[in-house]
């Protein structure tokens, strides 16, 4: 079962290496496949922290706006051509909205759950009315542009999906390494019951706000990533609520607190908007489709894509256990008569 778990992962792996080869040159799937992957690490860096205490934080926004004019500014007073050299800082991007996550973090939690999510909203609100009126450094409502990458049309797409599937490979392994280590226990704990976890010994504080940061991280690198890609940035379109409604979505879609969930999320979320946009962008049907496709899939698996499967399956090999027993079961007792007569 294991050879077989390991050599699907390796057939999606090389799958996942080869599709922007095999439909090139559709410039609009390839653009879907890479919001999609920004999407995922975006989303994967969410569950790092909300997933694993609990804690449902609708200000992410924040980070991902942090990350994209973190690496406008930079390209802008720095002369950056655009390149490859952009993709080099987005490390630096992350590093600089974990460090804005520090203090925002150590205010946001101190209150709990739900006074949480309204507070991290405030802050997504804040932000975006700073980036409006700070007009000497994000040029307010006017926006900011990055230079364009020098690569052919034919090919433009390909180094922004590769660079983000590899960032996305790195915050899948953060989030694997967290969840089966021993610090990873002590924030499922606290998702669990926060009063008993502290109460066993778990440094809650200390816990949450390193989870926090290291979320923020990796959705600061694809805000960065995502503004390199449209090549534009206004405040309206990174400190926007939807990017806060997109995360939660994949996340609960996928699979709350699961490695998996964000990934099959983002996949069945990013595309189903962008081909919507483009079908019915000119009216309001896009919004009320999508919205369907998500309640019925909510009303199904209301716990989510993957863990709705994972239930399913061990309930499946649960039964093929039991029904094995019972017929080893009748097929020793004819064997115990014989014995007997005999």
């Amino acid at each position: 079962m294991k050879a077989l778990r390991t050599l699907g992962l390796l057939a999606l792996l090389i799958l996942v290496l080869v599709f922007p080869v095999l439909i090139s040159p559709n410039n609009v799937v390839t653009d879907m496949a890479v919001l999609t992957l920004i999407y995922a690490m975006a989303a994967t860096g969410w569950n790092i922290f909300s997933g694993y205490t609990g804690y449902i934080s609708i200000g992410h926004a924040v980070y991902f706006g942090v990350g994209a004019y973190t690496l406008a500014l930079i390209c802008q007073y720095w002369n950056i051509p655009g390149g490859y050299l952009p993709f080099l800082l987005l490390p630096l991007v992350g590093l600089v909205a974990g460090t804005f996550a520090i203090p925002l973090g150590f205010i946001a939690l101190r209150v709990r759950k739900y006074a949480f999510a309204v507070t991290t909203i405030a802050l997504m609100f804040i932000f975006q009315l700073l980036a409006y009126n700070l007009r000497g450094i994000t040029n307010g409502s006017l926006g900011l542009y990055l230079p364009p990458p020098p690569w052919s049309s034919d090919i433009i797409d390909l180094p922004f999906y590769y660079v983000t599937f590899i960032l996305l490979l790195v915050s899948i392994g953060v989030s694997w390494r967290i969840r089966h280590s021993k610090y990873g226990l002590g924030l499922l704990a606290i998702r669990d019951d926060e009063d008993r976890a502290f109460g066993l010994g778990v440094k809650t504080g200390p816990y949450k706000l390193v989870a926090y940061v290291v979320s923020t991280i990796f959705v600061g690198m694809a805000g960065g990533m995502f503004v390199y890609f449209i090549g534009t940035i206004f405040p309206q379109f990174t400190f926007d609520p939807i990017v806060d409604v997109n995360l939660t979505t994949i996340a609960f879609l996928g699979g709350l607190g699961t490695l998996a969930g964000p990934l099959i999320g983002a996949v069945l979320v990013v595309p189903l908007q962008q081909w919507l946009t483009l079908q019915f962008g000119g009216s309001s049907l896009n919004l009320i489709l999508f919205g369907s496709f998500l309640l019925v899939i909510l009303l199904v698996m209301p716990r989510g894509i993957v863990p709705t499967l994972q239930s399913k399956w061990l309930s499946w090999k649960a039964s093929r256990l039991k029904g094995a027993r019972v017929s080893a079961t009748r097929q020793e007792r004819p064997a115990l008569v014989d014995r007997k007569e005999g």
